[in-house]
């Protein structure tokens, strides 16, 4: 059903600057194009006193951790007592959380990451939303462009999206973990509290609450006993 894949379903919204904007939308794709706009304009409004800008339309919070011999370029907001290690790769339209920690080797491009999100080492994150205490393990990927070029659709089980972007990664929900060295295709949307296996191509929808072990085995998370 669509329903798995709106805002609405995937995020909780308190554990992001970007709420006014994805507050707009059904879908979080439908963000993309507007992000770097969306950073312009709350930028100048942060607080001096938790904020400083650094450069042109790049606001870093004063509590952050900036490694040196990295590269963050505007628009961009790094949020509190955020970790941006050396040789991470920040291309700008970037609004990155709270808590979060941008790993060794990580490019980042017109992306949102909810507070804690964690993408520590050799991941590229690009034209994607990553949602509250999401986590990309070691090499994990998202892909953003179809090799024919073509434009991404979003495909689930019983419905087709066209989403109008040539360029789209993945859309993670709330406290999803990707497995080390896993490619995200384009238009890939992942459920709340669902994991992706380890060295995993995934395509399409992955519905909350589930385990992707492989192309066409997803199976449902096991309740704990009580």
């Amino acid at each position: 059903m669509k329903e798995q894949i709106t805002i609405r379903e995937l995020y909780d919204l308190k554990e992001t600057l970007a709420a006014p904007l994805l507050e707009q939308f059904m879908y979080p794709w439908e963000v993309l194009p507007k992000i770097g706009d969306f950073i312009k304009e709350i930028g100048a409004t942060l607080p001096d006193v938790l904020y400083e800008q650094r450069d042109e339309n790049v606001w870093v919070a004063r509590s952050a951790k900036i490694y040196p011999n990295n590269y963050i370029a505007g628009p961009c907001i790094i949020g509190e007592r955020t970790e941006v290690r050396p040789g991470a790769f920040i291309r700008g339209n970037a609004l990155v959380g709270n808590d979060c920690v941008v790993g060794n080797s990580t490019e980042l491009k017109n992306v949102i990451l909810f507070n804690h999100v964690q993408v520590p080492h050799y991941n590229y994150v690009g034209d994607s939303v990553l949602g509250f205490y999401s986590h990309m393990g070691a090499g994990s990927i998202t892909s953003n462009v179809k090799a024919d070029k073509t434009l991404v659709h979003v495909k689930g089980a019983d419905f087709d999206i066209d989403t109008g972007l040539k360029k789209f990664g993945a859309m993670l929900g709330d406290h999803v973990e990707i497995g080390c060295n896993s490619v995200l295709n384009p238009g890939s949307v992942i459920g709340s509290h669902s994991n992706v296996y380890p060295v995993s191509m995934v395509r399409g929808v992955v519905p909350a609450d589930s385990i992707y072990k492989e192309k066409g085995e997803i199976a449902p998370k096991r309740k704990a006993a009580k």
